[in-house]
């Protein structure tokens, strides 16, 4: 009889953390094999210096046990340990060839990006198929690793842009957090991603992070046994499974697609309905939104009537502006004093004339884009087309100029700057790449902190969302729950807007639709 599958539900779930080796990638067997190489080659000379007669490093015994999952050198101290041998801690930095602590780890972590330049790396697909389906249902995706390689390892399987935020070895060390079997490392991701560990999923191969699953109080623990260890993972884990093909994921809404969706100007009288008796709070994109989308951004500038008919609208109810653009740039395009600007993807926000309403997240990474800014020019600079716009908090990268043959070009560029920087990560959307803060922060994020201010968060409003790129599907999953989606389309795609429009003319039409009916209920 065959074991009922196992569902994720995005009404029980908001977030799942996979680990990295073993579950995304299939690495395992190269630091098992670095493990091997630097123990054994430690153990023969020790033999031979002391006269100590020292198991080797066994892989079906000791790399589950002692090794897998861990910090580095947590790993090298806990083997030793087996063996009974005890060596000074030493420094991070130390040389290779130290016997110390942390020698050895520097030692297995040269052997490992040897062998990881001789191999490559290989990824499960059936993880890869769940990701998909888990982002389509609006669920958030963080990856974990002890490994200070985790960056260039999904680097090389070409898969570093999937996930909404990434805890590492290079974090943890940073940030003092401790590894598995503590739970720490999946708290943290679970506190950048904005979600209570109850409705979190973690995804592990080793039974230390199945521990730490549990340690942590989170609402599913999936223990993937690719090894052989389904018992010792079946100790913490809520469900083993052998590959992650039996994990489906539920859907709110088969109907997902904007050519699915009906028009928010033909379906005006229903959108009408839905908003009752509530005043609109309506949150407007820029570019593609209010402004068709040009091959310069410094191009895109707004029609006269669409600045009066926002300024308009905004006499009649909230309206704020959360584009990717800085935000003294986009106050300087729209030029409507009544609104409130959401800069760079709501890392920068300011409330309208007369309002103090301020917020700023992100700052201490400034640096990091300064110098991710540099190097981009100097990267990019031989590629014809490729256009860097700095914003305060990002760099755009366009390539919408750029020929079709160099595009792979473009990203190569990216990855490679954004390789040597941990602080950053890179999204995409029409024909542009992103370097960003890797902070759990975006659109979505930032209208719910909108909703959150005074004035803004009455149970008599009803938020409005009207954007057109990818950027913007974090704001619509989050009007999904609480108001009304409306999708600018120009392709059909995977989409939470419950409406969709057509082209920034339509837009326009539907904005003053909004303000006749706002003023004829005003007047009744």
């Amino acid at each position: 009889m065959s074991r009922q599958r196992l569902t994720i539900d995005p009404e029980q779930f908001d977030a799942v953390i996979f680990d990295m080796d073993g579950v995304v990638t299939q690495t395992a067997h190269l630091h098992a094999g670095a493990w091997k190489k630097m123990f054994d080659a430690y153990l023969q000379k020790r033999s031979e210096g002391r006269g100590e007669n020292c198991e080797p490093f066994s892989i079906e015994q000791d790399y589950s046990r002692y090794v897998d999952g861990k910090a580095r050198y947590d790993g090298v101290r806990d083997f030793l340990a087996s063996r009974g041998i005890s060596l000074p801690e030493g420094h991070s930095d130390d040389d290779p060839e130290e016997e110390t602590i942390r020698g050895l780890g520097n030692r297995k972590n040269a052997y490992f990006q040897h062998i990881l330049e001789e191999q490559g790396v290989e990824r499960y697909e059936s993880t890869l198929t769940l990701i998909d389906r888990l982002r389509e249902a609006g669920i958030k995706v963080a990856i974990i690793s002890a490994s200070k390689n985790a960056r260039s390892v999904l680097a090389a399987a070409g898969v570093d842009d999937l996930f909404d935020t990434r805890v590492d070895g290079i974090i943890a060390e940073k940030e003092d957090i401790p590894g598995k079997p503590a739970p720490d490392l999946f708290l943290v991701a679970a506190k950048r991603l904005g979600a209570a560990p109850p409705r979190v999923v973690v995804v592990e191969d080793a039974p230390s992070g199945v521990q730490a699953g549990k340690a942590g109080g989170f609402g599913l623990v999936i223990g993937v046994h690719r090894t052989g260890q389904r018992q010792e993972l079946e100790k913490f884990a809520d469900r083993v499974v052998a590959d992650l093909d039996e994990v489906d994921v539920a859907m709110r809404d088969p109907a997902s697609t904007t050519d699915e969706r009906p028009s928010a100007l033909g379906s005006f009288a229903e959108l009408v309905n839905r908003l009752g008796a509530k005043q609109p709070v309506v949150f407007l994109d820029y570019d593609g939104t209010l402004t068709p989308i040009v091959d310069r951004p410094e191009e895109a500038k707004i029609t006269e009537e669409m600045r009066q008919t926002v300024r308009e609208l905004a006499r009649l109810c909230p309206v704020a502006i959360v584009s990717g653009r800085d935000l003294k740039d986009v106050r300087n395009l729209v030029g409507v004093q009544e609104v409130i600007y959401a800069g760079s993807h709501g890392f920068d926000i300011a409330g309208p004339k007369g309002n103090e309403m301020q917020f700023q997240r992100g700052t201490e990474y400034l640096p990091a884009l300064d110098q991710a800014e540099q190097a981009l020019q100097e990267n990019l600079q031989p590629i014809e087309g490729a256009q860097i716009e700095r914003k305060k908090f990002a760099i755009a990268v366009h390539y919408r100029r750029v020929p079709d043959d160099l595009h792979g070009k473009v990203e190569e560029a990216v990855d490679a700057v954004l390789a040597e920087r941990e602080e950053l990560r890179k999204t995409s959307g029409k024909k542009i790449f992103e370097l960003r803060p890797d902070l759990d922060w975006d659109k979505g994020k930032a209208l719910l902190w909108l909703l959150e201010q005074p004035g803004l968060d009455g149970e008599d409003l009803l938020p409005i969302y009207v954007g057109d790129d990818l950027t913007d599907e974090d704001a619509l999953r989050e009007t999904k729950k609480q108001g009304i989606g409306i999708l600018v389309r120009d392709e059909n795609r995977p989409t939470h807007a419950h409406y969709v429009l057509d082209n920034t003319k339509e837009v326009r039409e539907f904005l003053r639709a909004l303000c006749d009916h706002l003023k004829k209920r005003t007047d009744s």
